[in-house]
């Protein structure tokens, strides 16, 4: 059937099984619009108040769902409006498909009203990007990015439609939904060779992160685990994948990780990695990191074996079937010693844990916890509260932790939480603090209008806290513009959206808070004072290792 390219483009999106697109209209893009009005039947527009917050909720959505998430925008700003939730998606290796809108191609390049090179603003932060020079190749352009965008190592794609493509017209024929590439598993003979240092291996840890979710390999991580009789720890991106109780599990590792989970690393003699970079977060002071263990290091991306620590066995391959095949040559074997050792580590970290009475971040984090389903999604801005959540928080099912890991971007929960909540069709609760709150707040316009179930639960110190932590620590308590002082009543600012919500100074009131929250059928607000001294601990020093971890106020 002959059809124009706008609806060429929503059609192939409905071919490609998308249900939901999130976005911002504007004049580049007009024509597209008005066939996501004419098929509003089987595919759901969701207007967010920005574009940044649009891109952040189909991030949320992809995260949550293991689909692509799409984004769509006009021209310009709005194209540049989606740049940081591009890069969130890139650095975190998320499935996104942006959709931008642009002038005709004839009047490209002759700085047209609202026009920009979105494709070279964008290169270094996706996966590809394409222009779209006509409309012939509109629709093989979206089911490419669909596929690639899932393929290996996910990530976001972008596609820029010039607005004469949109409204020219070509023959539509409907096709199958794109399928991404075939995993593969490593090499034989680097699954032997690391199945030789596993199996010399007395103090075994295993270390995953996002990747073991995106290969669906939670199982045969956990079969790994017990033959071999290893901890395993995760990085920031990692939490959910396993159940928070799980007993051989220790937590997430590095910076601000677990002190069990960091130290069983830092002592391992083979640290078999899964889906996962050893970034700056991670290790520390390179030169000093886990120096006598051997790294197994098993990832989609060839491009991250050795890139930042030397791997013994780099094994690029699909996790799951690269463990599959892994598996069978370990011998199973119990390692007493190890496991007394690790007991060990689990004594000391509860000797240091926070158990104070009154509002610490410990205690609400918890308190949240009684009242989290087993499918509900938590999303996090950046900062403390992202820390505290991220060591407190209790999962039971994959994916439902949802956090900006590589490029740690503040106004990124809220958006997300929205997505979160389309892609689970069930609450979802976002953990922000008020400096990352007040940078995606206008977002609360969308979460009333779609009436969205989304708790929002904003620790307020009223400073920037994990920026003052190292001014506290490392720079003299010099708090250059880290004292927010604003005067702010955000229960007030949520009732003026449409919203409900709570103030909470005290346990009782927090617990109070919560009933009412999650008992709410849209969006609830509270705002939940914290003292502004609170640290995150354990903490890595800058340029330290595990030996320099700093595990209380004043060490």
């Amino acid at each position: 059937m002959i059809l124009s390219g706008a609806d060429i483009l929503v059609e192939t999106l409905i071919e490609q099984g998308c249900d939901t697109v999130f976005g911002y209209p504007g004049g580049q893009i007009l024509n597209v619009y008005d066939s996501l009005y004419t098929h509003r039947d089987k595919i759901n527009h969701i207007l967010t108040a920005h574009e940044q917050g649009a891109a952040h909720a189909a991030d949320g959505y992809a995260r949550t769902t293991g689909r692509v998430g799409v984004v769509i925008s006009t021209s310009g700003p709005g194209a540049t409006n989606l740049v940081t939730g591009i890069a969130t998606a890139y650095l975190d290796s998320v499935p996104l498909v942006a959709i931008c809108g642009n002038v005709p191609t004839t009047q490209i390049g002759s700085d047209s009203f609202q026009e920009v090179d979105i494709t070279g603003v964008t290169l270094p932060i996706t996966k590809h990007n394409y222009f779209v020079g006509s409309v012939e190749e509109l629709a093989d352009t979206i089911r490419e990015a669909f596929a690639l965008a899932q393929s290996g190592r996910p990530g976001p794609v972008l596609i820029d439609v010039p607005k004469d493509v949109q409204i020219a017209k070509y023959e539509y024929e409907p096709m199958a939904p794109a399928e991404k590439e075939k995993p593969f598993a490593a090499k034989e003979i680097r699954i032997a060779e690391a199945a030789e240092a596993i199996n010399n291996a007395k103090r075994p840890y295993i270390y995953f992160g996002g990747g073991l979710m995106v290969s669906d390999a939670m199982t045969e991580m956990l079969e790994l685990a017990e033959k071999l009789d290893a901890p395993v720890g995760c990085s920031l991106m990692g939490l959910s994948a396993v159940p928070t109780d799980h007993p051989r599990f220790l937590g997430m590792q590095g910076m601000h990780g677990h002190y069990a989970s960091s130290m069983a690393m830092h002592n391992a003699d083979v640290i078999i990695s899964l889906g996962v970079r050893f970034n700056d977060r991670v290790t520390g002071n390179r030169s000093k990191f886990a120096v006598g263990a051997k790294i197994i290091h098993i990832d989609v991306d060839g491009s991250e074996l050795s890139k930042t620590v030397n791997a013994v066995c780099g094994l690029r391959g699909d996790v799951k079937l690269t463990l599959q095949q892994l598996i069978p040559l370990v011998n199973k074997s119990e390692k007493p010693e190890w496991q007394s050792e690790i007991a060990k580590f689990r004594r000391e970290e509860q000797e240091y844990s926070d158990n104070r009475e009154g509002m610490t971040p410990r205690r609400v984090i918890n308190t949240l916890n009684k009242y989290l389903g087993e499918n509900t999604a938590v999303c996090t801005d950046v900062g403390q509260h992202q820390m505290w959540t991220a060591q407190n928080a209790s999962f039971k099912t994959p994916r439902r932790f949802v956090s900006s890991g590589g490029l740690g971007t503040m106004g990124f929960g809220l958006g997300a939480a929205i997505g979160a909540a389309f892609g689970t069709k069930e609450r979802s609760v976002l953990v922000t603090g008020d400096g990352s709150f007040g940078m995606c707040l206008n977002e609360l316009a969308t979460a009333v209008s779609y009436n969205v179930p989304v708790v929002i639960l904003i620790m307020n110190n009223g400073v920037l806290g994990m920026v003052r932590q190292w001014q506290t620590l490392f720079y003299n308590k010099h708090y250059s513009n880290t004292i927010l002082d604003r005067k702010t009543d955000f229960v007030a600012l949520a009732k003026a959206f449409g919203a409900d919500g709570e103030k909470a100074a005290t346990p009782d009131e927090l617990e109070n808070a919560f009933k009412k929250a999650f008992g709410c059928n849209g969006p609830f607000v509270i705002d939940c004072s914290i003292d502004k001294d609170e640290f995150v601990l354990p903490m890595l020093p800058p340029g330290g290792s595990m030996d320099d971890i700093i595990v209380k106020v004043g060490q």
